[in-house]
């Protein structure tokens, strides 16, 4: 014989476990994981400009900030939706490899290195970067280094190769950290550091460092929004971070980022045209 209490009660429990599953997948449609560069969190971006787009569009945007090789990494992997970054080789080497589409450059700011306001290795004045890490070495000053294959550490890493240093001399220190850890110690070292401007700008109030050096087009720092292919995940949301890279180059979204500040200063310039 049928039992209604029993039959119900298997009912309602169905009912519970099918209304889960669904509220489980509009949760995962509805969020958007990117992958991003400390700088773009730590400068504060981000969190100034998503809610507009959370808010205009429903999706909610999951941030994971690291180091550019390590959010490139998540993007190969699967991790991520969508991977925002600045280190132009390693971006062209990600879609050329496959995982990556649709790379759109949406912003830039640039690189400086900062150091002890006496400036012991004498680097202001220097013709060009190359020359300013030059005498970093030779004077055997405090430099130290991110070391966590983000874009500022491969910028880093590429300005030692081009001045024929290998930074093994007995100042040079290699962290494993982010960029808000790095400018921290070196604050504590009184050391030399490169930095991209908008962290330094977050974070000037806390340091007792100036820029020693800045300028010129190897210090340049573009950022770009890439998708992440559809034929090698197709699970991913690839339509949330579509939406979101769109976004990303509207007249709306540029101008909020030209429009940022933080102390009175400007930290990163629009680019999409």
């Amino acid at each position: 014989m049928f039992n209604l209490k029993s039959g119900l009660t298997a009912f309602l429990g169905m009912a519970l476990i099918s209304s889960a599953m669904v509220s489980d997948s509009v949760e995962a449609t509805e969020t958007i994981k990117l992958a991003t560069t400390t700088s773009t969190d730590n400068s504060g971006l981000l969190r100034a400009i998503l809610p507009t787009f959370e808010a205009e569009s429903g999706y909610k945007v999951q941030v994971i900030a690291t180091g550019t090789g390590k959010a490139l990494k998540l993007a190969r992997q699967g991790d991520v939706d969508v991977v925002m970054t600045h280190a132009p080789a390693a971006e062209a080497k990600f879609i050329n490899e496959g995982y990556g589409t649709t790379p759109r450059g949406i912003m830039e700011n640039d690189f400086v290195v900062l150091g002890p306001k006496n400036d012991p290795a004498k680097m202001n004045g220097s013709k060009d970067v190359v020359e300013a890490f030059k005498k970093v070495a030779e004077s055997k000053s405090t430099f130290i280094s991110r070391g966590d294959n983000s874009g500022t550490n491969m910028k880093e890493l590429a300005i030692w190769k081009e001045a024929a240093v290998t930074p093994d001399f007995s100042g040079y220190t290699s962290i494993g950290q982010g960029m808000g850890k790095t400018l921290l110690m070196a604050d504590e070292k009184q050391a030399y550091t490169l930095t991209d401007r908008g962290t330094f700008v977050a974070y000037k109030s806390k340091l007792d460092l100036a820029i020693t050096f800045e300028g010129g087009a190897a210090l340049a720092n573009p950022y770009q929004i890439m998708l992440i292919s559809a034929e090698k995940y197709p699970d991913l949301n690839h339509q949330g971070a579509k939406a979101l890279s769109d976004w990303f180059i509207s007249p709306q979204a540029q101008q909020m980022i030209n429009d940022f500040k933080v102390q009175g200063e400007q930290l990163f310039k629009a680019t999409y045209k």
